[in-house]
């Protein structure tokens, strides 16, 4: 062995687990194991023997002198006395500029039938967020190439904002837009508990050859553990981080914070906690918070524009999850059933959106040209229902007319094909003549 190695053995030797403390498994309930005679914190990664390949597991638990692991992989071959070891450390993944153009799972491994990734390195997915005194000022936009967000529901570098929307009224539609033609530098998309068929849809149909070249698609489909899922949304935020730290401007999007929740709450259910909220346990909305903080400014250049999509239950704006988030979240925006039925993309209802940042991210000239059209809008569904069944007569109402005389100006301008770019200079010339077609805002 040549002397120039002796130093590295050493090292390596030295920092060699060649203790590793042992327990088993005294039980399985439901999704979680107990396991007698392990210490072991929080978080810590273990393995289980089977019969076959070791099984990883997570710490999420105690009950009285015995640990609570959750699986990452299936529960098959673990058997009643099996061997559990710790000694592993908290979950981590590899990150690098290797993962741009790569779809991956929340391991930061490739999917199956993908070619390697070099390795990287290696970061722990739970994190604590900026401190607060760390962040900048949110007031530099971010063009996200939609005219209803640039104009009405403008997007700041290092918001965070939620996509409200029932199922199927084109959340993941708007997402693929999104990352096709934001101004971003990096995109970093999270599918948490995915259709497994939605999955290559979304990647080739949605997203695209161009999308996908600047993003990193993390994947975690319906049919994964709890665990898996609720990884994906962290992991997925870990390598947001890792861009971001670069001083790169980075857009998150997650689909969906809804699916994060109900996988913590199998996790919280599984380990004894108490239903609380539609049986949400407390775990869920203490988590909540711990993700999305996460997202945002931090002293140096670099940012995380966070937009997560939330599966409203039944269209209702007010379950658990969405009520938690929205208050967390630095504005929202909201996908109309109504408007998805009669072919209206994006189907956002400007009315029920708001942007928390509008006022600093606008001009005084695009605020009033936005506030225009919004008044507009109120006051054609006010009158709509007297205009559909004929009881409105022209001149009854100065306001009322001329939003009629606008409406079909403004559906044209908040109408916008999924593959059509505007640019934000555009946008704001086309806002600003629907509003005062003399050119003077008011």
């Amino acid at each position: 062995m040549s002397a120039a190695l002796v130093p590295e053995r050493l090292e390596r030797l030295r920092r060699a687990d060649l203790v590793r403390p042992l327990g088993r498994v005294s039980q399985v309930l439901g999704l979680a194991l107990e396991v007698t005679g392990l210490v072991a914190s929080i978080g810590d990664r273990c393995e289980i023997e089977t019969t076959g390949a070791p099984l990883a597991a997570e710490v999420v638990g105690f009950r009285a002198d015995r640990l609570l692991l959750m699986p990452l992989g299936e529960l098959a071959g673990v058997r009643a006395g099996a061997t559990v070891s710790a000694g592993l450390g908290p979950i981590a993944i590899e990150v690098s500029d290797a993962l741009l153009g790569r779809v991956v799972d929340p391991f930061g491994r490739p999917v199956p039938g993908e070619a390697p990734i070099p390795g990287g390195v290696r970061r722990a997915i739970h994190r604590r967020p900026p401190s607060v005194l760390e962040r900048r000022r949110i007031t530099e936009r971010l063009e996200t190439g939609i005219r209803a967000l640039d104009t009405l529901l403008p997007i700041g570098r290092g918001q965070r904002v939620g996509i409200f929307a029932g199922s199927g009224v084109g959340k993941s539609v708007l997402l693929g837009s999104l990352a096709r033609h934001a101004a971003s530098d990096v995109n970093v998309i999270a599918l948490v508990g995915e259709r497994g068929r939605e999955v290559r849809e979304f990647i080739e149909r949605d997203l695209g050859p161009e999308g996908l070249a600047r993003s990193v698609v993390v994947v975690a489909t319906s049919d994964e553990p709890a665990l898996v899922r609720r990884q994906a949304a962290f992991a997925a935020t870990t390598v947001a981080e890792h861009f971001r730290d670069q001083g790169r401007a980075v857009l998150l999007m997650m689909d969906s914070v809804t699916r994060f929740a109900m996988a913590q709450r199998e996790i919280g259910l599984a380990v004894g906690e108490p239903p609380a909220t539609r049986g949400y346990p407390p775990s869920v909305f203490a988590l909540c918070p711990r993700l999305l903080e996460r997202a945002g400014t931090t002293a140096h250049s670099g940012s995380i524009t966070g937009l997560y999509t939330v599966l409203v239950e039944g269209d209702d704006l007010n379950d658990p999850v969405a009520d938690t988030v929205r208050a967390i979240l630095d504005g929202h925006v909201v996908l109309s059933r109504e408007l998805a039925s009669a072919g209206h993309f994006p189907a956002i209802d400007v009315l029920g959106s708001v942007s928390r940042l509008a006022g600093d991210l606008l001009t005084p000239d695009e605020a009033r040209a936005a506030t225009l059209l919004r008044s507009h809008l109120a006051t054609w569904r006010d009158a709509r229902d007297l205009v559909s069944i004929g009881a409105y007569a022209r001149g009854s109402d100065a306001a009322t007319d001329r939003a009629l005389d606008a409406l079909p100006a403004i559906t044209a301008f908040l109408r916008q094909d999924r593959d059509e770019r505007s640019a934000d200079a555009e946008s704001g010339r086309r806002l600003a003549a629907i509003v005062a077609p003399s050119g003077d805002v008011r």
